[in-house]
């Protein structure tokens, strides 16, 4: 059973500013969560029972969400407020550790994952991008846990795509399948990673998106990759190794997918999930229609 996953969160943010500047781009809020909430609640609806946080001196603030905050709530419960002390203690499960490792330098993703290395071990464990948020309630299981099972039948790298235009596809990372594309919630082996293609070379329809699962045998792989675009260390640099010397599928996700690294993204998903929210749906529907209207 894969138990761990790894949050890449040490990053600057640039695609945010200035709402990144003071605050890290995972803290910014959608709807009533910060997206790195939702992200951690994907990893534990899926079984993950470990998240390791892969972060920089200035991203304190996200450990900090995830820590119990004994003053404040001593607060609500003394005023009686216990809805809002409910939600504060249920952020994640009490059997659902946090952990935080420091990226002393930008080296790139593969870095990033290598520096948690001493707290996955040669386990198998998940990757979560968190400017990557999945909404994918209306599937009988979240895709990862659904790429969690294909990786447990196949016992290979899995790498979680979906579909984009085909005349969109010059930006994103396309994958090369044997054989036909799968179905969602499928998984086919891959053959290869293809960035942004042009349009007309572009080998399928199916981008990546954000969400792995590797066995611990990336490690020394990743140990041995040189620097690549950027002069960083490329993680598809070395799942490309891991690809040759022991095969990688890719799983069609069932899910829709915002990109929460731009400002645009942030507003999407905000409309997404402001709309079908348990409590303030119905009344951000009636936002949504008031404004509407104005055009």
């Amino acid at each position: 059973m894969i138990r761990k996953a790894v949050l890449p969160v040490a990053g600057f943010g640039t695609r945010c500013l200035p709402a990144s500047k003071a605050i890290p781009k995972e803290m910014i809020t959608i709807v009533d969560k910060p997206v790195i909430q939702y992200v951690v609640s994907e990893a534990v609806k899926a079984g993950i029972k470990e998240i390791v946080l892969v972060t920089h001196s200035s991203k304190s603030a996200i450990e900090n969400h995830f820590d119990k905050h004994f003053e404040l709530e001593t607060q609500l419960e003394a005023k009686g407020k216990q809805a809002l002390l409910d939600e504060l203690r249920n952020i994640i499960p009490d059997d659902v550790n946090i952990i935080s490792v420091r990226q002393p330098e930008a080296l790139g993703l593969g870095h990033a994952i290598l520096c948690a290395r001493p707290v996955v071990g040669d386990e198998p464990f998940a990757v979560l991008l968190p400017d990557v948020l999945i909404d994918d309630d209306n599937a009988p299981q979240n895709d990862l846990a659904g790429m969690i099972a294909a990786y447990e039948a196949s016992g290979k790298a899995q790498i979680m795509v979906e579909t984009v235009p085909h005349e969109l596809t010059y930006k994103y990372g396309i994958v090369a399948l044997e054989g036909d594309e799968p179905v969602a919630g499928q998984s086919a082996p891959l053959t290869g990673v293809v960035e942004k293609p042009k349009v007309e070379e572009a080998p399928s329809t199916l981008a990546v998106i954000g969400r792995y699962l590797l066995p611990g045998d990336i490690f020394p792989l990743l140990a041995e990759t040189r620097p690549g675009a950027g002069n960083e260390i490329q993680l598809t640099d070395a799942i490309e190794a891991l690809r040759r010397e022991s095969g990688a599928e890719a799983y069609r996700m069932q899910g829709q997918t915002y990109d929460c690294g731009s400002q645009l993204g942030y507003l999407e998903a905000t409309l997404a999930l402001g709309r079908k929210h348990p409590t303030l749906g119905e009344g951000f529907r009636e936002l949504v229609k008031q404004y509407a209207a104005e055009e």
